[in-house]
């Protein structure tokens, strides 16, 4: 009985042993599996070629997405520069057609100064608008509403009552503002200029607006294979006499509708909508490719996490979470999904159903912009293409506090410069112009005639401009663009040393240089790791 007991126990001793060497060795193969598997999706495309035979088809995918979404961008932008000079040539043609003894850049304000001359402009406008069949070159034709032709509109406004004797420098005005509108048609056109006696009243006159729409196609881009768009221009010149002066400007301004042409037929015409539904479809398809790949990092991300919870019951730090969230494939997502819906856009547009181009032209810029932004992430499979990456990443959130502290200054330059030297500059008349003016002075363009417009009517802020400009000069060229080079610069210096000392390593980096395989080494093949994939995949 002593005997067989402790043969018993021997036995026992044995298989526990045996046991625990099996989990050992199970616990090992699921480790290493698991760092070949983080190992493959941090290999570059030639090195997953390598290691498995896959052909790199995101790669060669997104080589011709650059391609064909920059010949599409170059085509629409080229259709894009024939609206607007096709807008801007009817504005110059405008004012040539309507504004009396109009000259091009000759004049840097257009403006009348006799009652006469009011009177004879708005008389040459109204004659005008009634001969524009007979003057105009172009296609233009008055508007209609239905079989009549829409009117003129004619308005004015002016303060309700007042007595104003600068003689006496006596006043009494009511502040209230009315408004009286005329419409007049074609054939009463010529009865105008008689009525226009008892219309302006120049001691309450502010503004005088003659409103009239005029319609046109633009058939250039026939040539271009591309169907005609009818715009729809709505003329507004303006007589401004708010400030009173003695000088009333005259401005001429139009609002552009694109519309559908209703009825057309135009032979030799070769829609370009195919080309687009071939954008359409590789984009669709690199983007599917790209979240696949974003969500296998991310699932992969939580297996490593729960690998070492399991085993050493420590957390992932987030600095090694978001190695596994790749930020090209986030950029070339959002290129995609960008260049998609312009794409739909310009579909609509080639089509007519859709004609705002500035809508359309922001989705194709953006995502033809992030396309060519995310060809730097191949870039940076070369060490010495790399090493500007890992500057811009190391040195962004030093660079991000930098321009906070930086920017609150900026901001109250602006303010100060924009409420005291606003009514002496035209550079600091709105914060719109005082922020380009001073991000210009930061840079060193248009330094001096800063200095020299400033208009010396006061002393006071004369001298307070000077030392404004100056101490803005000194302050942001002199010491805090140098002290941004300087963090750039040395963010660069401490990466170029650890490329050469070696880089600090993290714990997700310890974890995989325990795995030796060479991408080349054969171990990667699916075929050969196929019971390690599934023993990882039980497990989880």
């Amino acid at each position: 009985m002593e005997e067989s007991s402790e043969t018993y126990g021997v036995h026992e001793t044995y298989r526990s042993i045996s046991w625990e060497d099996h989990q050992c060795q199970s616990m090992e193969e699921r480790t290493e599996c698991l760092r070949r598997k983080i190992k493959y999706y941090f290999m570059n495309p030639c090195e997953k070629y390598h290691a498995r035979g896959r052909i790199p088809w995101k790669l060669m995918l997104q080589i011709v997405k650059i391609a064909i979404i920059t010949m599409q961008l170059v085509l629409f932008g080229l259709s894009n520069q024939m609206v607007v000079t096709f807008k801007e040539e009817n504005l110059l043609t405008f004012k040539h057609l309507f504004l009396k003894d109009y000259v091009d850049g000759g004049m840097e304000t257009y403006a009348v100064y006799r009652q006469a001359d009011v009177y004879d402009h708005i008389d040459y406008i109204i004659t005008q608008y009634g001969l524009l069949h007979n003057n105009t070159v172009g296609n233009h034709e008055y508007e209609k509403s239905g079989s009549s032709y829409n009117p003129l509109l004619l308005c004015q406004d002016f303060y309700r009552n007042g007595s104003i004797y600068p003689g006496s420098e006596t006043f009494e005005i009511d502040a209230h503002v009315h408004t009286d509108c005329f419409h007049f048609q074609a054939e009463h056109l010529t009865l105008c200029h008689t009525f226009l006696f008892h219309l302006v009243l120049f001691c309450r006159l502010l503004l005088v607006k003659i409103t009239f729409a005029v319609m046109a196609i633009n058939l250039q881009t026939v040539r271009y294979r591309e169907l005609p768009d009818c715009y729809d221009f709505t003329v507004i010149i303006t007589f401004n006499n708010q400030a009173h002066s003695g000088r009333m400007t005259v401005d001429l301004e139009m609002d552009v509708e694109i519309n559908e042409c209703k009825d057309w037929k135009v032979i030799g015409i070769y829609l370009t909508v195919m080309f687009d539904c071939v954008i359409l479809i590789t984009c669709i398809t690199s983007f599917v490719l790209c979240t696949r790949s974003v969500v296998k990092g991310i699932l992969l991300m939580f297996e490593y996490s729960r690998h070492c919870r399991t085993h050493s019951g420590r957390n992932v730090p987030w600095s090694d979470k978001l190695e596994f969230v790749n930020g090209w494939y986030i950029l070339i997502i959002v290129s995609d999904t960008l260049t998609i819906i312009g794409s739909i856009l310009k579909i609509e547009i080639e089509s007519k159903v859709f004609t705002s181009y500035d809508v359309c032209s922001i989705f194709l810029g953006t995502g033809t912009m992030f396309v060519w932004i995310g060809v730097i992430r191949y870039m940076g499979y070369f060490k010495k293409y790399n090493i500007l990456l890992v500057t811009l990443r190391a040195a962004f959130p030093n660079v991000i506090r930098f321009i906070c502290c930086a920017g609150i200054i900026y901001i109250s330059y602006c303010f100060c410069g924009w409420i005291v030297i606003g009514p002496y500059h035209e550079k600091f008349r709105t914060l719109n112009t005082v922020s380009e003016c001073l991000f210009s002075l930061i840079n060193g363009d248009d330094m001096f005639p800063t200095f020299k417009e400033m208009k010396q009517k006061s002393s006071l802020v004369w001298v307070f401009s000077r030392v404004y400009l100056y101490t803005f000069v000194m302050l942001f060229i002199y010491m805090i663009l140098s002290l941004f080079i300087t963090i750039i610069t040395d963010t660069y210096d401490t990466v170029k040393q650890q490329q050469e000392n070696g880089v600090p390593i993290s714990e997700l980096q310890k974890f995989l240089s325990v795995c030796k395989d060479l991408p080349n080494s054969g171990v990667y093949r699916l075929e050969k790791n196929k019971s390690c994939i599934i023993s990882c995949c039980i497990n989880r």
